[in-house]
């Protein structure tokens, strides 16, 4: 290993977390949990229109995965917080998982420090250099060195575990266009698997993402489609590099999951359609969840 420096009811939403409770060592809070592109709008207000970014507090270390725009919210409320140290995981590079990283305003002050890794692209990019350009003329008005906060960036390698103190990170290859890795997160003997975007195999299950979610709390999974929207003749989503709440239901049952978080949703659908579906999930896995922002669960 090499030494590296979560139906939820609206009360689990809204409630606060009182920190100094052992239930609560390992919380886990969503901030964006839309796919593809911000969804605001009358329509989505109860699960949000922002995309990608989840915050996991462990044993008092700071961990955000993903910076959607979900990670501009993220820094509005870290700013009565500051000085702020924090450890940021990519799962990819795509728009969605990087475009609220320009915004995220503790970055830009003098006194933050902010560790940040991802995987290497297919085409040898560092996940330094991909944040780096999407704030290039003519593309953004200020160049990310503006940013005054203490960045450090470390490159991974799907199949790497670490050591962040005393929590084990193990991370694993998702089947996704042009690449994206998946974040198992392990602490006091509990576990967190954080796997978006991935898609599934049409004859097996996914063997690296079913080693990676083995028997853990809490799976938080890539479900933009539905089945019947997977396989549409005419808008098939096939090689989109997305799955279903339907397959996710599958992984969860063959990994020994013990929660089901479904992730990532469309941004066509709507809150409606998302209760639709919330429904149907716990039909066949009743312990399971949709995401929604501002949602808290702690890992117990």
């Amino acid at each position: 290993m090499s030494e590296l420096e979560s139906a939820s009811t609206l009360e689990e939403k809204t409630n606060s977390i009182d920190e100094n409770s052992p239930a609560t060592d390992f919380v886990v809070q969503f901030w964006g949990v839309r796919g593809s592109i911000p969804s605001p709008g009358s329509e989505t207000v109860r699960y949000g229109g922002n995309t990608s970014c989840v915050e996991m507090r462990i044993g008092g270390k700071r961990l955000i995965f993903d910076g959607g725009t979900g990670l501009r919210v993220l820094g509005k409320s870290l700013l009565s917080e500051m000085p702020v140290e924090a450890y940021m995981f990519f799962t990819h590079s795509h728009w969605d998982h990087i475009q609220g990283f320009p915004f995220f305003v503790p970055a830009f002050a003098k006194g933050n420090c902010f560790h940040i890794y991802g995987a290497i692209a297919p085409n040898g990019a560092s996940m330094k250099q991909r944040l780096h350009d999407q704030m290039l003329h003519p593309n953004f008005p200020v160049p990310m060195q503006v940013m005054q906060s203490d960045l450090k960036f470390y490159d991974l390698f799907a199949g790497d575990t670490m050591q962040l103190g005393d929590i084990t990170i193990e991370t694993g290859p998702l089947n996704h266009p042009n690449s994206a890795m998946g974040y198992r997160l392990t602490w006091q003997g509990r576990t967190v698997v954080y796997a978006t975007d991935t898609e599934h195999f049409a004859d097996r299950l996914d063997e690296n993402l079913l080693h990676l979610a083995r028997n853990a709390d809490i799976l938080i999974y890539d479900a933009c489609y539905t089945d019947e929207e997977y396989h549409d003749l005419k808008t098939s989503k096939i090689g989109w590099g997305h799955s279903t709440w339907q397959e996710g239901v599958k992984m969860a049952k063959a990994a020994g999951v013990k929660k089901l978080v479904v992730f990532h949703h469309d941004p066509s659908h709507s809150d409606d359609f998302l209760d639709k579906v919330a429904s149907q999930v716990e039909s066949v896995f009743p312990n399971s969840v949709l995401a929604q922002e501002g949602m808290i669960l702690s890992v117990i």
